[in-house]
């Protein structure tokens, strides 16, 4: 097979050219970060508000969980709770997005979240190796977590034929299985990671789950049957009722979380690279790279504040430092480089995308495979191409 089976519009790209991009995307960012103030610092401040109130609501209300619409509704308040935790708020903040308020606790040296992954481990495994080294093969660990072929460029192996299996069991635990990504196994078995630094991310997982088994499967169950029980068989029934609660959150945490992450990098219409293309990259480059290899979820406001803002998974991963809360405001002016350079931008419905992910993960456990045709060049919001984008039957094929 191979190395490169569709060219990446990035060749098409004339050193000028590229170096021009760089120039004109560092612009959109040193525009946003001059005007930051205090418009921003209360979204965040408004956002981590949200979240313990919605703790608080879903406490509550579980305190009668052995009523079902009150288990539903604590469990629905709870799941919100988690998911804007993990997504618009510890996910954003650990990126250092909200570093240059010089808040001593909303900053990603100190910041910590409702997950299995350590900062330390997390932010090294996404913050440097993934947004350093996007969608390049043998270098972006993140490109099928080491365990899935997601790219027919990969070579198929036979446990491949598990992956529509296991792919589920990914997406119900899925902070567990970030968390055992971060160690690299393949650094451990390379003898490359120490076995100091291997016990203490070994030993920070385990102090990460034992806090969620406390919290949520012990300590809030308790005060549940403390508070909503009456007798021995009630309080039995007021603790188990809660811990499923608490079970149903944490998974719908981590299926949202697999789905828009899943979403924003493994559709068909991104692109991978291999080493030899980035030979030499330069700042304009890498900016190319990234937007190649990400793809954006359209959706309502609401949508775009539960999913982290990775809606903008474009705009996420060309300025991954720049407030969550800015990337629709920037959105227009990606699209505007993207059709003058002739390059695409990546947008489609949720359904859309994440159906296409879960084709690719059934399609490429088995041998073979072709990519399939990627968007042509950007031709704003109304041109060739927008019907797909919507989720609408396109008119013409997508260009190869």
């Amino acid at each position: 097979m191979a190395d490169r089976l569709i060219e990446s519009p990035l060749a098409r790209l004339t050193p000028a050219q590229i170096e021009e991009l760089g120039r004109e995307f560092d612009k959109i960012h040193d525009d946003v970060f001059a005007e930051l103030g205090d418009r921003d610092a209360r979204y965040i401040r408004s956002m981590i508000e949200m979240h313990r109130r919605l703790v608080v609501m879903a406490r509550i209300v579980l305190f009668a969980s052995r009523r079902r619409p009150a288990w539903l509704a604590g469990t629905t308040l709870l799941s919100l709770a988690k998911i804007l935790e993990n997504m618009e708020i510890g996910h954003n903040v650990m990126h250092g997005q909200w570093d240059w308020m010089n808040d001593p606790q909303i900053n990603s040296s100190t910041w910590d979240w409702d997950t299995a992954s350590t900062p330390e481990a997390w932010k090294h495994s996404h913050n440097y190796v993934h947004h350093t080294y996007t969608n390049i093969r043998g270098k972006d660990r993140d490109l099928g977590y080491d365990i899935m072929r997601i790219d027919p460029h990969q070579k198929w192996h036979p446990v491949y034929l598990l992956q529509p299996f296991y792919n589920l069991v990914l997406a119900a635990f899925f902070e567990w299985g970030v968390a055992a990504h971060d160690l690299d196994f393949e650094e451990i078995k390379a003898g490359r990671k120490s076995k100091a630094a291997v016990k203490r991310e070994l030993k920070g997982m385990a102090g990460k789950a034992r806090s969620q088994i406390v919290k949520d499967y012990l300590a809030f169950p308790a005060l549940s049957a403390l508070i909503g029980g009456r007798g021995a068989a009630g309080r039995r029934a007021a603790f188990t009722s809660t811990v499923k609660a608490d079970f149903t959150a944490n998974i719908v945490r981590n299926v949202w979380s697999y789905a828009i992450i899943f979403c924003g990098h493994f559709p068909d219409q991104t692109y991978t690279f291999d080493e030899d293309e980035v030979a030499g990259e330069t700042r304009g480059g890498w900016y190319v790279r990234q937007l190649l290899g990400a793809a954006n979820i359209s959706g309502s406001p609401l949508f775009h504040v539960l999913s982290g803002n990775l809606g903008f998974q474009v705009e996420h991963h060309l300025f991954p430092d720049m407030p969550s809360s800015r990337y629709a405001e920037i959105a227009p002016r990606v699209k505007e480089l993207c059709e003058r350079y002739e390059l695409p931008y990546n947008v489609g419905p949720f359904f859309k995308q994440i159906g296409g992910v879960q084709r690719t993960i059934l399609r490429l456990a088995f041998p073979g495979g072709r990519p399939r045709p990627k968007p042509g060049p950007y031709h704003g919001d109304h041109g060739p191409g927008a019907a797909e984008r919507d989720g609408r039957p396109a008119a013409a094929p997508l260009a190869a």
